[in-house]
C-alpha cells in the first residue's frame, strides 16, 4: 500500500508505521475551486483595509489559541507523517518561534518608506508595501507546521488572503491551523484550505485570481507549480523552496565530542526526512579516523527504532514503503560501487524489508557515491549519512559546491579560541554555493535570517524582513504639493 492513497474525488492518509488509513478527505470539483477563489477575492478586499496593527492583534489571539492547542496536536501528527511522538513538540515550539518573531517585525517590515531626505521643496514621495491578492501554499508533509507558518501568516499580516493545501499526508494540520487563524479573528475566506489532486492543484496555480504561489517539496513538484504558473493567464509571482544534499565540513581544531553529537543529530532526526538534513560530512584526515569512531558508535547506541506512538521511541519510519525502498536501494548502490557500511542492520530488528522501517546507516569508503554517482546527488531524505576524508580547506568547498543543491551547509572549527579559525570560517562561507551557512550548528531555521536557497534549492525568500517583501508589492507614491 502506498501512502497515501488516492482515487478521483478523494486522498486517504496512512499512517506510516502500521499502514492503516487514518483519514479520507474528498476534492472539490474544479467548479468549486473556482467559487472558493472568488470568495479569496472578494474577502481580501475587505482584510486589506483592516488596519496593520489589528492584524497583527489577531496575529497575537493567534498563537494564545495555537499555545492552549499543544497537546492535542503531537499524537495527531505522529499518526499521520510518522514521527516519533517525543520529537513533535520541538516542531509547535518552532512554529510558534516563527510566529512571535514574524509578528514582532511586521509593523517595521510593512511601513511606508519615506524619501523625506531627499525631497524638493513642494513635493513629498514614499514607498508603500502593498498586498498581492490571493497568495495559494502548498505545504509539505515532513515539517507541515513549521513550513506553513513561514508563509501563511506574514502573507495574511501583509493583508493577503490564503489557500492553504497541506501535503495529503498531513491534512489535518491544515485545517487546524486555519482554525486557529478563524477563531483568532481573521475572516473564514481570508484564510481557506483546499485538499486538491494534483490535477486541481494545477488548475488552481493557473487560476488568474490567484496571484502567488508558495510551493515547498520536491525539485520535480517546484518544476510542475513553475510550468503551470508560466502557462497560466498573465505574470504570477512564485517561490519555491525545494530540496538539499546539505553539507557540512569538520576541519581540524573541531571540538570533536561536540561536533559528532550535533552532527549525528542533523543527519538522523525526523529520519532524515528534512529540507536541511546533513547528507555529506568532509572531515580533515587528521581528525578523520576518531570522528569517524564516535559518530558509528553514537548511531549504534543512542538510537531506537520503534513504533513512532511509544514515548522512548527516538527513530521512527520514514513516510511511506515507496520511501523505504528507495532508501534501501540507495544504500545497496552505493555498497556495491565500493562504500563501506558502519551500522550492523540486525541492532534495528524493526527494520524489515516490506516496512517502512529503516535502519540507521553511515557510509564511508564514499568519494565515488557522493560526487559521481548520479543517484547519490539526490536527496536521500532518510537516515542515512556519507562520511569522506579532505586533506584542506579548498578540497572540502569544492565538494560542498559539488552538488544540484545549494540550501544548507555548515563549517565546524574552534572560533572560540582561536581568531584564525572565525576567519577562516568566513573565507570558506564566502566560496559556499548556498542560501545559509551555519558555524557549529546545523539543521535549524533563524527566523531573523532570510531562508532562500541556490540552484535546485529554489527560489525566493520566506522569514526576515525580506519575507514580507516577497508577499507584497512596491507602490511608488509621487506628490507634487505645490503646484505655483
Amino acid at each position: 500500500m502506498s501512502q497515501p492513497t488516492f482515487s478521483s474525488t478523494s486522498q486517504t492518509t496512512i499512517t506510516p508505521h502500521n499502514q492503516q488509513p487514518f483519514v479520507t478527505r474528498n476534492y472539490p470539483t474544479e467548479s468549486e475551486l473556482d467559487a472558493t477563489i472568488v470568495r479569496a477575492v472578494e474577502a481580501q478586499k475587505a482584510w486589506a483595509k483592516v488596519p496593520l496593527e489589528e492584524r497583527i492583534k489577531i496575529g497575537r489571539n493567534f498563537i494564545s489559541l495555537a499555545q492552549s492547542s499543544e497537546p492535542n496536536l503531537s499524537l495527531e501528527l505522529t499518526l499521520q507523517m510518522g514521527r516519533p511522538i517525543s520529537q513533535i513538540q520541538a516542531e509547535i515550539n518552532g512554529f510558534l518561534d516563527r510566529a512571535g518573531y514574524m509578528l514582532s517585525i511586521a509593523s517595521e517590515a510593512l511601513a511606508d518608506v519615506p524619501l523625506t531626505d531627499t525631497d524638493k521643496p513642494g513635493f513629498r514621495r514614499f514607498i508603500k508595501r502593498t498586498p498581492l491578492g490571493v497568495i495559494l501554499v502548498i505545504a509539505p508533509w515532513n515539517y507541515p507546521y513549521l513550513t506553513s507558518i513561514n508563509s501563511v501568516l506574514p502573507a495574511l499580516i501583509s493583508g493577503n488572503a490564503v489557500l492553504l493545501k497541506p501535503s495529503p499526508q498531513t491534512p489535518l494540520t491544515a485545517e487546524r491551523f486555519a482554525s486557529a487563524l478563524v477563531s483568532a479573528g481573521v475572516p473564514p475566506d481570508v484564510i481557506q484550505v483546499v485538499h486538491l489532486s494534483p490535477e486541481l492543484t494545477r488548475h488552481a496555480v493557473e487560476n488568474k485570481n490567484v496571484q502567488f504561489v508558495s510551493f515547498t517539496g520536491s525539485v520535480g513538484g517546484g518544476k510542475k507549480v513553475e510550468e503551470a504558473a508560466v502557462n497560466a493567464k498573465g505574470f504570477k509571482g512564485v517561490a519555491l523552496e525545494l530540496g538539499g544534499k546539505d553539507p557540512a565540513y569538520v576541519r581540524a581544531d573541531a571540538d570533536l565530542d561536540y561536533t559528532v553529537a550535533e552532527l549525528v543529530d542533523g543527519a538522523m532526526y525526523n529520519s532524515g526526512q528534512s529540507c536541511c538534513a546533513i547528507e555529506r560530512i568532509y572531515v580533515h584526515e587528521s581528525i578523520y579516523d576518531p570522528f569517524v569512531a564516535k559518530y558509528a558508535n553514537i548511531v549504534k547506541q543512542n538510537y531506537k527504532l520503534e513504533d513512532p506512538t511509544l514515548p522512548t521511541t527516538n527513530l521512527g519510519p520514514v513516510v511511506s514503503l515507496a520511501s523505504a525502498e528507495r532508501i534501501r536501494k540507495q544504500v545497496d548502490d552505493a555498497v556495491k560501487a565500493g562504500a563501506k557500511k558502519l551500522i550492523p542492520e540486525e541492532l534495528f530488528p524493526k527494520a524489515k524489508i516490506g516496512t517502512t522501517y529503516v535502519a540507521p546507516q553511515v557510509l564511508v569508503n564514499v568519494d565515488h557515491f557522493v560526487i559521481s554517482d548520479p543517484s547519490a546527488q539526490e536527496e536521500t531524505f532518510g537516515p542515512v549519512v556519507g562520511i569522506q576524508k579532505v586533506s584542506s580547506d579548498e578540497e572540502a568547498i569544492k565538494l560542498m559546491n559539488d552538488s544540484p543543491y545549494g540550501l544548507t551547509a555548515s563549517v565546524w572549527t574552534s572560533a572560540s579560541t582561536s581568531e584564525s579559525s572565525e576567519e577562516a570560517f568566513l573565507k570558506i562561507a564566502d566560496q559556499i554555493e548556498t542560501g545559509t551557512v551555519f558555524l557549529n550548528r546545523c539543521d535549524y531555521l533563524d527566523p531573523a535570517l532570510a531562508w532562500t536557497g541556490v540552484k535546485d534549492s529554489g527560489r525566493g525568500i520566506s522569514l526576515s524582513r525580506f519575507g514580507y517583501d516577497q508577499l507584497t508589492r512596491a507602490k511608488s507614491v509621487h506628490m507634487k504639493i505645490k503646484t505655483s
